[in-house]
């Protein structure tokens, strides 16, 4: 997890927004049907005063996979490496959870069914230790957010599987430790799985917000009983449906959403 403030850019929310509006969905033709909602999509939304870009899967039509090297063996580091290795299939992606020095993950890194870093079980400063942390997975055509602990007692099949922290929402309850609305404002970014757990929801705010907020956003806006932060800072968003290829410092492991 790095520090500091991020260079960023892509379209703002308002020329984002405009733009999904001028080029939203065209309206049926009488006696045809409804055009189906597309797999992977990412959306500006307000909660509480506060913007944010919402991107949701439907794990039963695209899959969302995890990201940390590319074919030469070394991390990607950006999300415009990805999208340039996996082209068009690519929906969107984020940065997905805390990373060292060498961009490798500080947790449990599952990827393509292979664990390639233990789970940090650890005490220690940081969000990352504000326990309890949380894991990220996805297993077929549904994911979960768990706790560090019951993901490790219930141990899950998981093609993919991120551990970052604090979680934000569990059982439908903000954790603990996050304050209303704490001194710390960041641009954030976080996951939550829908209660059937086909639903993956991504998230990240267009400006510095608490982790109160963003915990609330999950749980009282998108319907996620279960949400995980991902990062702070360093949050970032590839959606080359609005437009927005966001730069910031090199990046370890990344989320992203691909077309079956």
């Amino acid at each position: 997890m790095a520090a500091g403030s991020t260079g960023r850019i892509g379209a703002s929310l308002l020329a984002a927004g405009l733009s999904w509006f001028a080029a939203g969905p065209a309206l049926a033709a009488p006696g045809s049907a409804p055009a189906a909602a597309p797999a992977a999509s990412c959306r500006p939304q307000t909660h509480e005063g506060q913007a944010y870009t919402v991107c949701t899967v439907d794990l039963r039509r695209a899959r969302v996979k995890l990201f940390w090297r590319g074919p030469d063996g070394l991390p990607y580091g950006s999300l415009s490496r990805l999208a340039g290795q996996q082209g068009d299939k690519l929906a969107f992606a984020m940065n997905a959870g805390m990373y060292d020095n060498g961009l490798g993950p500080v947790g449990l890194y599952v990827e393509d069914g292979r664990e390639l870093k233990a789970a940090n079980t650890a005490n220690g400063p940081g969000n990352f230790h504000m326990k309890p942390n949380g894991v990220f997975y996805v297993a077929g055509d549904r994911a979960g957010v768990l706790e560090t602990g019951r993901y490790l007692k219930a141990h899950p099949k998981a093609e993919f599987a991120t551990q970052s922290g604090p979680m934000l929402v569990i059982n439908n309850r903000i954790h603990p430790k996050i304050s209303e609305d704490g001194p710390s404002q960041k641009i954030r970014n976080g996951v939550g799985v829908r209660p059937d757990g086909h639903m993956a929801v991504f998230a990240i705010s267009e400006a510095p917000v608490s982790f109160g907020a963003f915990a609330r956003l999950f749980r009282d806006d998108l319907g996620c009983p279960n949400a995980l932060f991902l990062d702070g800072s360093v949050s970032s968003l590839y959606a080359p449906s609005l437009g927005r290829q966001d730069l910031s410092r090199p990046l370890g492991p990344l989320v992203g959403a691909v077309t079956k």
